[in-house]
């Protein structure tokens, strides 16, 4: 099926991470126009980039999220680049890995996690609207796309990650309140939020490695294994695409395996082997 992307300019936030990087395979794939962003590894996504069959089709962009200045100006260069920007994922984000009830968690950790994902998805989305703003709606009526990437853990709260938690559950405030700005700059624009699951990227390599922590993971999920970084990306292209979801705004789409808030299996009903071995993408 044709995504109808490949004449589109995609921005994606967080591009140097392992859901970035799946994200720009997808959107690649589809033939699109890529900006992507970094803030400390732009050199290693470049030279990621120099290797790909899209690299001819992306610039590389260099921000701070949490900086409004800085986003402003990644913007910039995007529009420069490539004269209009027509879909959005708003990916960048951080988890420190280390477990600390609220109580006993450092100031500064609450208020770097705040700034990148939450203000920084904010101020990502300001700029995006500006942009679109500027340029106005595409002339062949199809609507600009504004993707946020959450987590369950807005939904269900982390034990031990509670700044992490907050700063997903307020995306559900720019989603409700987006959708229904963003028709007042294009008449078919859209904006949706994806909550990933636990998802395999460097960022969880570790704690995924131990075994008691893999059973906590999915033993509130149906399906007991782990999602792939592409898992998510795949989705987030066809949310994006104007032939597919041209009528989906506002909506939250949850990628966690069927995860609902509850235990499932008791840890003697999961075999981490076999969990390891469902989690490997299909080849």
């Amino acid at each position: 099926m044709d995504l109808r992307l490949g004449d589109k300019t995609v921005f994606v936030t967080g591009g140097s991470g392992g859901i970035g990087r799946a994200l720009a395979r997808a959107f690649g794939s589809e033939g699109a126009r890529l900006i992507l962003h970094a803030r400390k590894n732009a050199a290693r996504l470049r030279q990621w980039v120099a290797g790909e069959p899209f690299a001819e089709r992306t610039t590389v962009v260099e921000a701070d999220v949490a900086s409004p200045g800085e986003v402003d100006r990644a913007f910039d260069e995007g529009l420069c680049a490539a004269g209009r920007i027509d879909a959005c994922a708003v990916n960048a984000g951080i988890w420190p890995p280390a477990r600390a009830p609220l109580h006993e968690m450092a100031p500064e950790r609450v208020r770097a996690v705040i700034d990148v994902n939450l203000l920084g998805a904010l101020w990502t989305c300001r700029a995006f609207l500006g942009a679109l703003a500027r340029t106005g709606p595409r002339a062949d009526g199809d609507g600009a796309a504004l993707i946020l990437i959450g987590s369950t853990a807005g939904r269900f709260g982390e034990r031990g990650h509670c700044e992490y938690a907050v700063s997903k559950a307020g995306l559900q405030g720019l989603l409700l309140t987006l959708k229904n700005e963003i028709v007042d700059l294009d008449p078919s624009g859209r904006v949706n939020l994806v909550e990933p699951g636990w998802t395999r990227t460097a960022m969880t390599e570790e704690p995924l490695g131990d075994d008691e922590t893999l059973r906590e993971v999915v033993a509130t999920m149906p399906l007991r294994q782990i999602a792939s970084a592409d898992d998510i990306a795949r989705l987030v292209a066809v949310i994006a695409s104007p032939a597919v979801s041209r009528h989906l705004s506002g909506q939250v789409l949850t990628i966690a395996g069927g995860m609902e808030g509850r235990v499932r299996w008791k840890s003697e009903e999961i075999d981490v082997d076999e969990v390891r071995r469902r989690s490997e993408p299909p080849r």
